[in-house]
């Protein structure tokens, strides 16, 4: 792996590097189709918000009031036991990222409960209805 203002890159090639720069960390597929089934439910959230001010995550919805933080997670950067693919190239850097995304995922979902929130976690390939139910029936349950 390069170093900070080294000249060479993590990625294993000019094409990998420029796919994964490509990827978003906000306003994905998934993240769009949710928001636009939940808001047709009547429900308003805040969006890619941090539900704790003091910690340096962000939730892809944040119903405040209710005190629901949700994540959409992608398959591949989180582990998805369904459709996670083991990386052809540079596995071992990939499999060292991937443990401490789902490290920090389990840190945040402590963190969040232990003030009071609820988070809610969907995976990328969710069907959208049932994952705005999920959402729904959170928030409509009110703060803890």
């Amino acid at each position: 792996m390069a170093r900070t203002g080294s000249s060479q890159s993590w990625a294993s090639s000019p094409s990998v590097r420029k796919s994964m720069r490509g990827n978003r960390g906000r306003d994905t597929r998934p993240e769009l189709a949710v928001r636009r089934a939940v808001h047709a439910m009547g429900l308003r959230y805040r969006v890619s918000a941090r539900p704790l001010p003091d910690l340096r995550r962000t939730a892809d919805l944040v119903f405040t009031r209710a005190r629901v933080a949700v994540f959409v997670d992608g398959c591949f950067w989180h582990g998805c036991p369904l459709h996670h693919t083991v990386a052809s190239a540079n596995g071992a850097y990939w499999a060292e990222k991937l443990r401490t995304n789902r490290e920090r995922d389990a840190d945040t979902d402590r963190r969040l409960i232990e003030a009071g929130w609820r988070p809610v976690r969907l995976w990328e390939h969710e069907p959208v209805e049932q994952a705005a139910r999920r959402i729904a029936d959170e928030v409509r349950r009110g703060p803890s």
